[in-house]
């Protein structure tokens, strides 16, 4: 089946996406595919001559899985995320060596700061080591955005904001990794995977937040091949008609049971707290009580996963007594809380103790160099920014980050005037 999109009416065919349902890089390429606003459509070789019968026709009969056919015929077997990305358009390397703006992680804060940065004359760049969106474009539906009364999903606020920021001219690459930014005198730095480094006046830090993994045993060695990570938008169509099991009682969590509700068979909500009025917001509790085959376990965990090259079983424990039970499962989608990626930063900016970078009166406070203060999301090292959820005391809020993303601009102008 096609991915849902409500844009997508005149959208043109898809690519086929043909590989294995239980195969852990056969998920990563759909979900790449998906938060890169990329039409397609996937074909489980394992069900019917469908699958057999596109490779054949595209000469890709013996490929490696997954293979991807585009609508001009030609395909790609197993590529990787580089490969993947400069096929379908994105940019993989830099176009100069020298920017004004710099801005780490492709998400609602790099996006937004890219789009301000750039709409102002600056010379922007952004690096995202994955495909643009961020966390928030694996979301199943943001519906309490400013503008969105219908909602929309994670995956098209991307899509939109990506092309809202080309427009202005913004530079993004894709699937590249920042390993290391420093300070050179009076500019910054930024060395990429690959060994290229790049120059720039300042440098902002958006790489958001990554899924809190969940390690009990099983869970693993299943990541791709029936356990899940925040990926329940590429996953939705293929649990059509089974039952399946979702860990977490936040709004990313709610959001995917509802979605999920639409194709499985039934979907079991396991949570923590003793409500999921505890850290949900209401509208998706009303939702989720009248769904009829969505159903709501409270005071419960997951303690194992079990499977022979897929999932097929879990161990659900009561938290209060103790207690376990093992049930028949299809999949396991885990919605956790979520962890700054920040250890590449270690030594360059300060830090709080669960890795969220400090900024302004913070940074003030854990060895900030010069005599001015620094700006209200200036790191402790002159010149490089922080905005979005990996910033210590952050709202962590989709609308948040991509306030935090518009105003770091403003600052970032302040410090080219002021140093």
């Amino acid at each position: 089946m096609t991915e849902p999109n409500k844009d997508r009416a005149n959208a043109p065919e898809p690519v086929q996406v043909v590989g294995d349902q239980w195969s852990p890089r056969s998920h990563q390429v759909r979900d790449f595919l998906a938060r890169g606003g990329v039409h397609y459509r996937w074909t489980d070789l394992g069900r019917g001559e469908r699958g057999r019968k596109l490779l054949e026709r595209a000469g890709a009969g013996t490929a490696r899985l997954p293979v991807l056919v585009f609508p001009d015929g030609s395909w790609l077997a197993d590529p990787t995320d580089a490969e993947l990305a400069g096929r379908i358009g994105l940019r993989t390397e830099a176009e100069r060596p020298f920017y004004d703006l710099i801005i780490v992680g492709g998400g609602p804060a790099g996006l937004a700061a890219a789009v301000y940065g750039a709409s102002e004359g600056l010379r922007t760049l952004i690096v995202e080591q994955e495909a643009p969106g961020g966390q928030a474009g694996q979301s199943a539906s943001i519906e309490n955005y400013l503008g969105f009364p219908e909602g929309i999903t994670g995956a098209d606020l991307a899509r939109r904001a990506v092309a809202q920021a080309q427009r202005f001219g913004v530079e993004i690459l894709a699937a590249r990794r920042v390993e290391r930014v420093r300070a050179a005198g009076a500019y910054r730095s930024v060395a990429l995977d690959g060994g290229d480094e790049l120059r720039c006046h300042a440098v902002l830090l958006a790489t958001g937040v990554a899924w809190r993994v969940l390690d009990a045993p099983g869970c693993p060695r299943l990541v791709g091949a029936g356990v899940y990570y925040g990926a329940a938008g590429a996953e939705a169509h293929a649990v059509g008609g089974r039952d399946v099991y979702l860990l977490g009682g936040g709004n990313s969590a709610g959001q995917a049971a509802m979605l999920l509700a639409r194709f499985a068979r039934s979907v079991t909500m396991l949570v923590m707290e003793e409500s999921i009025e505890e850290r949900m917001s209401q509208y998706l509790v009303e939702r989720i009580q009248s769904a009829g085959n969505v159903h709501v376990r409270t005071g419960h965990t997951v303690v194992e996963a079990q499977g022979e090259g897929r999932l097929e079983r879990i161990t659900i424990q009561d938290v209060a007594s103790g207690e376990t039970e093992t049930v028949l499962a299809s999949a396991l989608f885990v919605f956790i809380g979520a962890a700054p990626r920040t250890d590449w930063l270690d030594g360059v900016v300060a830090r709080d103790e669960r890795g969220f970078i400090l900024a302004g009166l913070d940074a003030k406070d854990a060895g900030w160099p010069l005599p001015r203060d620094p700006y209200l999301l200036e790191t402790t090292v002159p010149g490089v920014f922080v905005a979005g959820d990996v910033r210590a005391r952050s709202i962590k809020r989709v609308a948040s980050a991509v306030g935090e993303g518009s105003m770091s601009v403003s600052l970032v102008h302040q410090y080219l005037v002021d140093g």
